[in-house]
């Protein structure tokens, strides 16, 4: 049997390896347009910082070793141009000599990424404006930099590869600035309140926000960048990083006829396998089903890529037995001293597929609080009214992150529950967790939303209470003096028994302490005293308090477009 695999990075080299390693009679050809295969685009970022200071530390393999490791046939520098499907031929190029030449196969797998998006802006192909995806865009900013007295740095878009750019060129000692469209940070994977704490991290750490914004302009004078922004203001910069995205290579589906999808990638069935049945795709370039809305997603992530590569050989040798369930995106990203974890679905996302939810925000420690070094973790949970199935989680803090996160995306893409989170069974000494994990305290919160037992109100939601309403600050007198919602009583949660008579049984009482508990206790005595209509702040005046400075600040203006 003769594999072809075009494209030799995640998808295309674990695809190549496991076909060696269940096929060893196979003839496996590898064709790569690049210099170099197997290579970590995720520390691309890392390696511009500085952090990874040995480029060769970014090779998984070389073609030589990988050559030699599986006994394929790699023709890097090489671009396939045309794919004849009903022939079942490729037509390959030499792009060091130009030879032309075609190659048959029996099975074809693509697996041709995703090209970074440039947008189209007045002076935007000028030097010293890049983009971050191969290790070629990383040797062009390096060497920029190190020809160049560097000082600010402008960097366009705050998605992930937005903000790993602008930590590390922070870390070089630059000026960062950050431009983003939309009112957020992180704004296809986070809701407001929680890219809210990370903005105000971002600002502790002097990375400028021009958020609601786009450039409408770039100018060159004497090696700097003037940047014109949208909302009028101007930017000096010395380079220039677009980070807004990419889309999925279809250039080789479209010559060889395969159908494409909504979400703009190569569609492809359970088995990774095309509208053509004999040629296969992986990676950044194929759509799927969404894992929980159902809607075709695309999933540029180096993790799925692989796994669907794995999947991909088993099917092309044992004819499709093996079914690939689709990626609920789970993504982290470190930025400063912060880690800010995804998984699943956002309420934004869940709001604009028409999918019913609840949400739940809980802080807890990193470890036990007693134990030093502890640090504050915030867990946002969504999950079904219905039955309690978790559709989507987000994770900030210091530390601890990961180990969350991998749990909660463990549990949702099991299709699991929040009582399965209530009834995680984690490692636990001082040092590592608590008695009660924070994940344990995410799914006991759930449940007494589900069970009816809290009702909540979102810290988006406060900006819209009555100017009469009750708002009650449960918190201790010193906490209140050092800042409070408008409008709110200061009744500490220990002597909020003695002062029951003080609140007004028929209109509905507003509750918030610092970070949800105690407030939690405050709406159960006041419930238990008969009092009915009593609503806790989710996340507390922390979380409220991060959400309500982001309105505030300029460049930072209101989330109500992403709420509707």
């Amino acid at each position: 049997m003769k594999y072809i695999i075009i494209g030799a990075v995640a998808g295309g080299a674990s695809t190549a390896a496991r076909l060696r390693r269940i096929s060893e009679d196979a003839e496996i050809i590898i064709f790569e347009r690049g210099q170099y295969i197997s290579y970590a685009n995720c520390g691309l970022p890392y390696y511009i910082g500085d952090v990874i200071k040995d480029r060769n530390k970014l090779f998984v393999q070389t073609a030589t070793s990988f050559a030699n490791r599986f006994k394929a046939d790699i023709r890097i520098r090489t671009e396939v141009t045309a794919i004849d499907a009903e022939a079942k031929t490729v037509t390959a190029v030499n792009l060091i000599t130009g030879e032309e030449y075609t190659e048959t196969y029996d099975k074809l797998v693509l697996a041709p990424g995703a090209n970074p998006v440039r947008p189209n802006i007045p002076g935007v192909d000028q030097e010293g404006i890049f983009t971050v995806r191969s290790v070629a865009d990383t040797d062009y900013i390096k060497a920029y930099i190190a020809k160049n007295d560097i000082v600010r740095a402008v960097v366009i878009g705050a998605g992930f590869v937005g903000l790993e750019m602008a930590d590390n060129l922070s870390a070089l000692g630059l000026q960062v600035s950050l431009v983003e469209k939309t009112c957020q940070v992180l704004p296809a994977v986070t809701d407001p309140p929680l890219a809210a704490i990370a903005q105000q991290h971002l600002r502790e750490k002097g990375v400028l926000l021009h958020l609601d914004t786009v450039v409408t302009s770039f100018r060159k004078r004497d090696d700097q960048f003037e940047i014109k922004l949208e909302d009028g203001e101007l930017l000096e910069a010395d380079i220039i990083i677009l980070a807004v995205g990419a889309k999925p290579d279809l250039s080789l589906a479209g010559k060889a006829g395969l159908t494409t999808g909504k979400a703009g990638g190569i569609r492809v069935n359970e088995f990774m396998q095309t509208s053509n049945p004999f040629i296969y795709a992986v990676g950044d370039a194929v759509e799927f089903p969404h894992p929980i809305s159902g809607q075709p997603v695309v999933s540029l992530l180096a993790g799925p890529a692989n796994k669907q590569g794995r999947i991909c050989a088993d099917n092309m040798v044992w004819d499709n037995r093996y079914p690939y369930r689709g990626a609920i995106n789970t993504a982290i990203v470190k930025l400063f001293d912060l880690t800010i974890g995804v998984a699943g679905l956002t309420s934004g996302q869940l709001m604009r597929s028409g999918i019913k939810h609840l949400v739940s925000v809980t802080h807890g420690n990193s470890h036990a609080g007693y134990y030093p070094g502890a640090q504050l973790l915030t867990i946002q949970i969504v999950f079904s009214p219905e039955d309690g199935q978790l559709l989507g989680a987000q994770v900030v803090g210091a530390d601890g992150v990961d180990k969350r996160l991998d749990i909660l995306a463990t549990v949702i893409k099991h299709k699991g529950t929040i009582y399965d989170l209530m009834e995680v069974e984690h490692a636990y000494a001082p040092p590592f967790s608590s008695a009660k994990d924070p994940v344990n305290m995410a799914g006991f919160a759930a449940e007494n939303i589900l069970k009816g037992r809290a009702r909540v109100m979102q810290c988006t939601e406060v900006e819209t209470l009555p100017e009469d309403a009750t708002l009650i600050d449960v918190r201790t007198e010193a906490e209140h003096q050092c800042g409070t919602i408008a409008g709110a009583i200061n009744i500490p949660l220990d002597n909020l028994r003695l002062q029951l008579e003080e609140l007004p049984r028929d209109k509905t009482i507003y509750i918030f302490c610092q970070q949800g508990m105690r407030g939690y206790l405050a709406q159960r005595i006041l419930i238990q005293n008969g009092f009915r209509d009593v609503i806790n702040i989710c996340g507390g005046y922390y979380l409220w308090k991060a959400y309500h400075d982001a309105l505030q600040l300029p460049g930072e203006v209101s989330h109500e477009r992403q709420m509707v």
